[in-house]
């Protein structure tokens, strides 16, 4: 079976409905100013761009009527679409963390904490964002999450929450939380209404990458108090949470970043076909002609190991594996391919005349999300030695 078969009728409609959308209403906000002090959308803008989708049906379009979501296959062909301008994901409300974070509550909350963080997350009426990364200097979690420092411990009917975060992507302008902290039985996870007074961010620095309302924030948290209520599951099942949300969101990524890397190759090969040099179209040079062929190769390898991924994930596996695979796999491929296209248009590649430049800078900043390459391969080789061990028992 090849990515796209098997994908039922509803979903592929849905998906052209995005297309379209994310082609004729947001590509054009894409000059829009409407930015913040690091270059990102502001949330006004963002709100604006979701009333349009609301209006054309394709808003949070992953997550059904009834609240039932596509399946892991139905959702890449919808996400992919979304991802065709660098705001597609946030008209639509496709984007991360908020995209990570409706998933496990939709598969882990219980009805009330759905009704009341999950419920106005999928209406687009807030965003949202999710608390785990910790400085480097203080020692803490980042890509090995059992160095986490922040703490929590019950008081009365409150758990009492201490630490400071780093990289929290959306925090500033966030309405909901989900925090991360250890306690005497280990991870926990906690829902919380944002902004909070205990919660105090020190820093939004600028970065790579500027397609994320918010930037990623740099924060303290001070005896914060949380409701017991408003812990997700159990105190030390945090990390069992987080694994249902990894490989999910891990593999939405690639999702949403093959979108903007097709419409990346579609301007450089617009570019090659238009622009003449030493008395033909650069197409037709074959060093330029060769590497948007190469780039057909990444796209269509990237879609299938997508497309391969989620149809793991569908089975009910967890595809810690498999997303591990995948998301070196694409990410590596549309480093390359993000890459080729500034080289294909040369100076107007590097310049913010099209959304080439942006799409090389996110998907350098892709490469790390979620995990970098080099640790998931170091977890690949790890399970390749278990394997080997296993089979000489």
């Amino acid at each position: 079976m090849t990515a796209g078969e098997g994908i039922s009728d509803r979903a592929l409609a849905i998906a052209a409905k995005v297309e379209a959308f994310v082609r004729e209403t947001v590509a054009p906000y894409e000059a829009d100013p409407r930015r913040d002090h690091h270059g990102a959308p502001t949330d006004e803008l963002v709100m604006e761009m979701r009333e349009h989708a609301r209006a054309a049906g394709v808003l949070t379009p992953h997550i059904l009527s009834d609240g039932s979501h596509l399946n892991q296959r139905e959702t890449a062909v919808v996400l992919i679409k979304s991802g065709l301008s660098p705001l597609g994901p946030l008209a639509c409300n496709t984007m991360a963390p908020d995209e990570g974070n409706m998933y496990l509550l939709g598969k882990e909350g219980s009805a009330e904490l759905k009704a009341r963080f999950l419920k106005p997350m999928v209406e687009g009426r807030v965003r949202s964002a999710f608390f785990m990364t910790e400085p480097a200097e203080d020692g803490g979690a980042g890509s090995d999450p059992s160095m986490m420092k922040t703490t929590c411990h019950l008081d009365g009917n409150h758990w009492v929450i201490n630490g400071r975060k780093t990289f929290i992507t959306g925090a500033q302008g966030a309405r909901v939380g989900i925090v991360m902290a250890k306690a005497e039985e280990g991870a926990c996870m906690f829902l919380i209404d944002l902004p909070d007074p205990a919660i105090r961010i020190d820093d939004v620095p600028n970065t790579i990458d500027s397609s994320m309302p918010g930037g990623h924030a740099t924060l303290t948290i001070d005896n914060l108090r949380v409701p017991a209520d408003q812990m997700l599951g159990e105190a030390g099942e945090g990390f069992r949470y987080a694994q249902v949300r990894l490989s999910p969101a891990r593999l939405s990524h690639c999702m949403r970043w093959l979108g903007a890397c097709i419409r990346a190759h579609e301007i450089a090969t617009d570019y090659a076909n238009r622009r003449e040099a030493f008395g033909r179209p650069l197409i037709e040079h074959e060093g330029v002609g060769f590497m948007l062929a190469e780039n057909m190769i990444d796209l269509k390898q990237a879609e299938l190991m997508i497309d391969w991924c989620a149809g793991v994930l569908d089975t009910g596996s967890l595809g810690t594996v498999e997303s591990s695979m995948a998301k070196v796999a694409v990410s590596e491929a549309l480093m390359r391919i993000a890459d080729r296209c500034v080289q294909v248009m040369g100076g107007t590649g590097v310049t913010d005349k099209t959304i080439v430049e942006q799409v090389f800078r996110e998907v350098r900043a892709f490469r790390i999300y979620d995990g970098p390459t080099e640790v998931h391969k170091w977890s690949l080789a790890k399970k390749i030695k278990r394997d080997w061990k296993a089979g000489l028992a």
